[in-house]
């Protein structure tokens, strides 16, 4: 009695199964005819389309060589009827090709080739219908550019370009479709509301994503899921590399994009800054430093509100975990001049690091420095030397302020080229040993190293994460690019901001590897 049920059960089971396994055959061979039968019509309708472009393109060719309308139309006919018969009579041929002008010809002719190909390529797609892409969708590769260069030519003795890349802006310009790959119909293109900020730098993340909460508050405090995520991956993120893996990762373009595009750009969300005048202290609306981090000016006696303590600034960790390493900051704007040398007094900043030209096609930072004296909120900077090396300037400045004098030194790197990454890296590590050899140098009371380029993310990123790495590089002989700019984005977003740019900082520490083997080996 109980194996009953089973039975039936097992009987009805196998009556709906067998619908789904002997079914579709028919439907597959409905689908297939009427495939055929549409590519039949199709080819059809092209091949008429050719013919009657030829003969309207071979009447027009008689008229404009002198005939008439009717008695081109003849000629016309005249010709069909040659080629369709079997007569060989030379003189016959003749008069029938006897024409002034061979250019309404080819004309004629490349347009009926194009009318078969178009109808061949519509055949093949009624007969053979889409199929799905053999790649995963990825939103990622919609920004990707492989760059040009191979290791062999980024050395001192090849001096040209091998980076020509397409122009990669230095910070974002806010073109919601400049990047954009469309995955379906546009109408129903839909943006992930997950993700996008998160794991992309480009300037659809900043524009769409804009209005979703930021990773800005202390780590200790309430995060949504999204924002934990972001945190966590940041915190957690790592892969050590040894010299050998990293000469091979160097080279390996596909990799480091993707691993750049997974590593999440924890940028503000500009709300968290909904303070009246503060638009204006910011060179760029959507690079805003992360609160957590933020160097917060000593207010004003006489204002004494949240605008006279901001700037867009972040305090970085350097090698070691060492606590405020390095300054991050955007190149100052006119607003901000004043602010600036506070910060540089207040934070006792023995070096400045400036990445970028006053002018590139638009100002990238305003010139805040004087030629000889100047003396700005109560602070008087002189100009004591200029020294001007191949690759960069330098500039050692006397601060006075409240009766006490200080030394700072800026190196002014204007060898980066305008929306690209250097050509040469020789140049850079020169200039992360100055900098460094300076900082042991200053006195020991002196605070971080000021890095800025125009937005304070890109090449200023590139900057610190090499100086950074270099030094870990010399004293462990591993390094983690992944786990220090992971670092470098939780206490300012978007650090290291392009694909290319990660890119170059492997090459650089692949070739600073080399030169410390060469050196011990000599």
């Amino acid at each position: 009695m109980a194996e009953a049920p089973v039975g039936e059960d097992a009987h009805k089971e196998k009556e709906s199964a067998t619908p789904l396994t002997h079914d579709p055959l028919p439907e597959v061979g409905v689908a297939l005819w009427e495939r055929v039968l549409k590519a039949s019509v199709t080819a059809g309708a092209f091949l008429l389309l050719y013919t009657l472009s030829q003969l309207t393109g071979l009447w027009v060719l008689y008229m404009l060589n002198g005939y008439r309308a009717f008695p081109a139309a003849h000629k016309v006919l005249d010709l069909l009827q040659y080629l369709l018969s079997t007569s060989d009579a030379y003189d016959q041929q003749m008069e029938i090709w006897r024409v002034e002008s061979f250019l309404p010809l080819i004309a004629t002719l490349f347009l009926g080739v194009v009318i078969l190909g178009t109808g061949t390529l519509f055949c093949i797609k009624t007969l053979v219908p889409g199929n799905p892409s053999c790649f995963p969708d990825d939103r990622r590769q919609s920004m990707s550019r492989q760059p040009s260069f191979t290791y062999s030519e980024w050395t001192d003795a090849k001096q040209e370009d091998f980076y020509e890349l397409d122009a990669v802006p230095e910070t974002p310009v806010f073109d919601c479709f400049m990047d954009m790959k469309t995955e379906a119909d546009p109408v129903t293109l839909t943006v992930k509301t997950v993700g996008l900020q998160e794991r992309r730098g480009s300037n659809v993340s900043l524009t769409l994503d804009m209005c979703t909460p930021g990773t800005t508050e202390p780590y200790g405090a309430l995060l949504s899921p999204r924002e934990q995520s972001t945190q966590e991956y940041l915190q957690n993120a790592s892969n050590l590399l040894t010299p050998e893996q990293l000469h091979k990762r160097a080279l390996d373009d596909a990799v480091l994009q993707a691993e750049f595009y997974e590593t999440p750009m924890n940028f503000v969300d500009p709300k968290e800054y909904n303070f009246p005048g503060v638009v204006r202290k910011n060179r760029y609306k959507t690079i805003l430093p992360n609160t957590h981090s933020r160097v917060c000016l000593k207010a004003k006696e006489e204002e004494g509100d949240f605008l006279s303590t901001y700037i867009n600034a972040n305090y970085l960790k350097g090698y070691g975990g060492k606590e405020k390493a390095y300054i991050a900051t955007q190149g100052p704007t006119v607003n901000t001049v004043g602010d600036f040398w506070r910060m540089v007094w207040q934070e006792r900043c023995p070096i400045i690091v400036m990445i970028t030209n006053i002018e590139e096609k638009n100002e990238k930072c305003t010139e805040y420095w004087p030629e000889d004296s100047v003396i700005c909120e109560d602070i008087e900077i002189t100009v004591k030397q200029v020294i001007q090396a191949d690759d960069y300037s330098l500039r050692i400045f006397t601060v006075k302020s409240e009766g006490e004098e200080r030394t700072l030194r800026q190196y002014w790197y204007t060898s980066w080229p305008d929306q690209k990454t250097p050509d040469k890296a020789p140049p850079l590590l020169e200039l992360v040993r100055e900098v460094e050899e300076a900082r042991k140098q200053a006195p020991p009371n002196s605070g971080p190293v000021i890095v800025h380029c125009s937005a304070g993310i890109g090449r200023t990123g590139c900057f610190i994460a090499t100086s950074i790495l270099c030094q870990e590089l010399s004293n462990e002989g591993v390094v983690d690019i992944l786990k220090t700019t992971s670092q470098l984005r939780l206490d300012r977003g978007g650090m290291i901001q392009t694909a290319e740019q990660y890119q170059f900082v492997h090459h650089v520490l692949s070739l600073y590897e080399r030169q410390l083997r060469e050196t011990s080996e000599e």
